[in-house]
């Protein structure tokens, strides 16, 4: 279960000195801003490659905190979540957030100020109106067929 992103004890702007394949897991998971947009449910045009975010959450996205409520267990019981690492992140920039750290760090881009790296904390991700609290609804609650009146505009 993961209740919090751990960011204590970790070196100061260690993603500006450490070579991204080079992080160490508590570094890799506290790249998370906890905005929860890699848990909703994406369509993507199978002819442009386009990708359309939706307001549909995975089902073990918490909407009150934007974490997972299974973290260490989620492939479980959602087979098909990514596990993002540094070997295949290249794989996924097509759809991460515009926002996503991993995305910024992978592309030499810094972090935003609200980023709870940058800020300290985890609050600030929601305070900014970057994060999906609030905003989603779970995948059991719509039909697969009516996603496509579920897409938003990712929140930045």
């Amino acid at each position: 279960m993961m209740s919090k992103i751990d960011r204590h004890g970790l070196a100061p702007r260690f993603w500006e000195t450490k070579p991204m394949d080079k992080l160490t897991r508590p570094e890799w998971e506290a790249l998370c801003d906890g905005c929860g947009k890699c848990c909703l449910n994406k369509l993507e045009d199978e002819d442009t490659g386009d990708v359309a975010l939706t307001n549909v959450a995975c089902r073990l996205l918490d909407n009150a905190t934007c974490l997972c409520c299974n973290y260490g267990r989620r492939q479980q019981y959602v087979p098909e979540c990514i596990t993002l690492t540094y070997a295949n992140v290249t794989d996924h920039l097509y759809w991460l957030p515009q926002t996503c750290a991993y995305r910024l760090v992978y592309e030499g881009k810094p972090l935003f100020a609200w980023h709870p790296l940058i800020s300290g904390d985890p609050e600030s991700v929601h305070q900014a109106g970057v994060s999906l609290r609030g905003r989603t609804v779970p995948e059991f609650d719509v039909d697969q067929d009516d996603w496509e009146d579920h897409i938003i505009e990712e929140p930045t």
